[in-house]
């Protein structure tokens, strides 16, 4: 038995197994859009880092060798060798950010449709808002 506001009626719809199955789905796919846009916003912050020295070993003089790490040790490149790696991963996070965004996109899409049935059914008894 539910109390509920004078005037108010009980207007509960049913949930079925398929209905809790779609709750269910929805929740997860918000928990992974979350986690992906953490993802995404530290690639981004990557990908500036990388961008900045690129330009900061632009300004290096070419006969120059600098400490580069690769893993847990420095290796002393040559500007040109550095600036080829450097080049490389901003390829590869610019390759991970792309990834990334259509995952969310088609995340998006799916959180979409999801919604469209479980407002169709429940109305304003469920509430799938931030």
């Amino acid at each position: 038995m539910e109390l509920l506001p004078q005037g108010q009626k009980n207007t509960a719809t049913e949930v079925s197994w398929e209905d809790q199955q779609r709750i269910n789905k929805f929740s997860s796919l918000i928990n992974k859009k979350d986690d992906l846009q953490d993802t995404l916003k530290n690639y981004t912050v990557e990908k500036e880092y990388l961008d900045d020295l690129g330009l900061e070993i632009e300004m290096l003089d070419e006969e120059e060798k600098i400490q580069y790490k690769i893993g847990e040790a420095f290796f002393f490149l040559s500007v040109e060798q550095a600036t080829r790696k450097i080049e490389k991963a901003d390829e590869e996070l610019a390759s991970k950010i792309s990834k990334t965004e259509e995952t969310i996109d088609e995340i998006d899409e799916q959180l979409s449709s999801l919604k469209k049935q479980l407002y169709a059914k429940f109305g304003s008894n469920i509430n799938l808002e931030r």
